[in-house]
């Protein structure tokens, strides 16, 4: 009896030590985006599991000029995927020097069940956008002296008219890392109207503005009279043209407009000047969207 009772025992303790042995160590992580783009040589993504309040990276990847991402399954410990609470999506330099997320925090989401749908407007990410809204005039305050100079089309200024125009953009706050900028679509491409995160100030640039002693309205905006980009013949007329705000990183991995779009609008070829404004509306398409599945 005793010598059964000891072979019984010995048995269950090899069952449980094959148990343990087949345990998975690894979990597969699957990642489907739709809405990023090409980073070019200076930046890439990085993925992150917050497992107890803190982040582990999932790994990094790049995207291709079609929106294919280089790679979007990732082998991660199966301990952490299966205590992960939240994913975050982040935008880091290449080279990364630094083993924590960047401030940039692009898109992230809760995680249940092995899922978790992605956006910009679940934090830590930037904020959402979906109530976005806006308003702008066409005016040339920077090319005026004693009076309207009767050229407003040349000018594009984020927010209603008057004395002075007051703000005219409702966007989220940004975090860190993070900075709008307006855009115009020249004839050789997109010509940055200025850098901002104030909606009631200037912004960071007047690089084509006019040349009398008027910095301009504490809005952000530009007008387009001096120091054309190759391709573009000033003074640039922006009627019949888009117009665009994005979210830019902070430091900026490129000179061009970030994927980020998330308000726009198509002035017709007869669009009204001051005192008319025109309306900024949230561009779907501009903003990025996401799946995470965890097994």
């Amino acid at each position: 009896m005793k010598k059964q009772f000891l072979t019984l025992g010995l048995a269950a303790l090899f069952l449980v030590a094959c148990n343990d042995d087949d345990a998975p160590s690894e979990a597969n992580l699957n990642l489907s985006i739709n809405g990023l783009e090409d980073l070019g040589s200076s930046a890439q993504y990085e993925g992150w599991l917050i497992v107890d309040g803190a982040p582990i990276s999932t790994g990094v990847f790049t995207v291709t000029d079609g929106g294919n991402l280089s790679q979007s399954a990732f082998s991660v410990d199966a301990a952490n995927a299966a205590n992960a609470t939240k994913f975050v999506l982040t935008v880091e330099p290449i080279p990364d020097t630094d083993p924590a997320p960047s401030a940039q925090k692009l898109l992230a989401g809760d995680i249940a069940n092995g899922q978790a749908a992605l956006s910009t407007g679940v934090a830590p990410a930037l904020g959402a956008f979906e109530n976005a809204s806006g308003k702008f005039f066409l005016r040339t305050p920077t090319d005026e002296t004693d009076g309207n100079n009767g050229n407003d089309q040349f000018g594009v200024w984020f927010g209603n008219p008057g004395t002075p125009p007051t703000s005219g953009l409702d966007l989220p706050v940004l975090p860190e890392g993070w900075v709008y900028e307006g855009w115009v679509i020249g004839e050789a491409g997109p010509i940055t109207t200025g850098r901002f995160t104030a909606f009631d100030e200037m912004d960071e640039s007047n690089a084509f503005s006019g040349t009398e002693n008027n910095a301009g309205p504490p809005i952000p905006g530009e007008d387009f009279f001096n120091n054309a980009p190759a391709g573009e013949n000033f003074p640039l007329d922006l009627r019949g043209r888009t117009v665009v705000i994005t979210v830019e990183p902070e430091p900026d991995n490129a000179a061009g407009p970030f994927l980020l779009k998330p308000l726009i609008a198509n002035l017709p070829v007869d669009a009204a000047t001051a005192p008319a404004t025109h309306d900024l509306t949230v561009n779907q398409s501009g903003i990025p969207t996401g799946q995470v599945t965890i097994n």
